[in-house]
């Protein structure tokens, strides 16, 4: 038998975790309930949504500039959170890059920078958007990086290399077959000399131009019956089955330096192309997986760019609005929201002149306003590069509750697969 005293703080224990549960059951628990958070047996559907580049201090600084002082975030207010580290296992490097990081993800093993769906050793992987497919489901990605970027690829490709961009969507078109791909990068469908619907050396950034060495993807993704768009309207429009929209000839927009040049002005928004490829994705009834990812984070965090970071930010949390809209109307769909790293070393601070610290490029950023106050405050940055951050990770929907807690990032592939590897 325990001691009088032991069984007395098991008590306690016990008492002070039912009153914790009351306490919560009218707050997140509650809309937990409605969308099936913990029904495991109902799962059928993941939607995956990386915010690349983003930790805590960029949710923070959005938190602050979109809802205020007393506001959350929708990512934010998911039922179930938790936080992933993110080394990856390269004999080099420590901090982990978006290759590495999104192969964790999709495959369960860490590996080296620049490995997209391979091993440290180079060897292909199962990768979860094929296995998806395999079991009957639909796939898709959206994002507004290119659509053969390192974090997508990673669950639809394999290469030893993440700038071999038109073997990545070669891969595509002939291997793994996403349903719906969305996002930019036209340039890496076309071979040089071969503009697109994105005209080359664009005035905003002269260097964009065609440069694949596969051929014209775009016709052969037409001739394995994807329909091509190019613009808003196209999308608008597109029927349902397998789509390829290409929206920009690299990324959806310019990643610079404040004042350089940069721009975030995507032609079809994240929130747009993520309700669109839902639409299309859901028609299947064995489910779909579906892969969603802001890059402007990342990018204009390179830059330090508050400004626009706060923008991209902006643009994911209308696209996770759209998302948990549907997994509220969707209880076997279980929602993810990370991010695959942190980039800037950010830390959100009060503005004071007294207090600021760093050397040019990496100094203080602002002051922003915070909304619905007299408030502001300061994003101080304290690198251009990523760094070894822990990432929070929220959740709701079937299986969400395997995220409480502190996990690696390949853990990630470890939940989703129970999900999207079952037929």
């Amino acid at each position: 038998m325990l001691p009088s005293l032991t069984r007395g703080r098991l008590l306690a224990a016990t008492v002070a975790a039912a009153t914790a549960a009351v306490v919560v059951s009218n707050g997140p628990v509650a809309f937990a309930a409605a969308t099936g958070h913990g029904h495991a047996g109902h799962a059928k559907s993941v939607i995956f949504i990386n915010g690349d580049g983003m930790s805590a201090a960029h949710r923070e600084a959005a938190r602050l500039y979109l809802d205020g002082l007393n506001g959350q975030l929708t990512m934010d207010k998911l039922p179930v959170s938790g936080q992933l580290t993110t080394s990856p296992h390269d004999p080099k490097a420590t901090v982990t890059d978006s290759a590495a990081a999104a192969t964790a993800w999709s495959t369960g093993v860490k590996t080296y920078n620049g490995a997209i769906g391979v091993d440290a050793k180079g060897r292909s992987l199962p990768i979860l958007g094929q296995q998806a497919k395999a079991a009957g489901k639909s796939t898709g990605l959206v994002t507004t990086s290119q659509v053969t970027d390192a974090s997508p690829a990673a669950f639809f490709a394999h290469t030893t290399d993440r700038a071999k961009q038109d073997d990545i969507a070669l891969q595509y078109i002939t291997k793994s077959k996403p349903d719906v791909i969305l996002g930019g990068g036209e340039d890496w469908w076309l071979p040089a000399g071969t503009p697109g619907a994105w005209p080359d050396k664009p005035a905003e950034d002269t260097t964009e131009e065609s440069k694949g060495t596969k051929g014209n993807l775009v016709k052969k993704a037409q001739a394995a019956g994807y329909q091509y768009v190019s613009d808003a309207k196209g999308l608008a429009h597109a029927r349902r089955g397998k789509l390829l929209g290409l929206f920009g000839n690299e990324e959806m927009f310019q990643q610079q330096a404040e004042g350089e040049g940069d721009v975030y002005r995507p032609a079809v928004d994240l929130a747009t192309m993520t309700r669109k490829a839902l639409d299309t994705l859901s028609t299947n009834k064995k489910g779909f997986f579906l892969m969603v990812e802001e890059e402007g984070i990342d990018e204009f965090a390179h830059h330090n760019n508050g400004t626009r970071v706060l923008q991209a930010m902006a643009s994911l949390e209308k696209a996770v609005k759209v998302a948990r809209d549907y997994v509220a109307a969707h209880p076997d769909t279980l929602l993810v929201i990370t991010g695959d790293h942190d980039c800037g070393g950010l830390t959100v601070e009060d503005a004071n002149a007294d207090d600021e610290t760093g050397t040019a490029p990496s100094t203080e950023d602002g002051p922003f306003p915070v909304k619905g106050s007299d408030h502001t405050f300061v994003m101080d940055w304290t690198t251009t590069e990523h760094t070894g951050a822990d990432v929070p990770v929220t959740a709701v929907g079937p299986l969400a509750e395997q995220f409480t807690g502190k996990h690696p990032n390949t853990h990630v592939h470890d939940v989703l697969a129970r999900i999207l590897t079952k037929h």
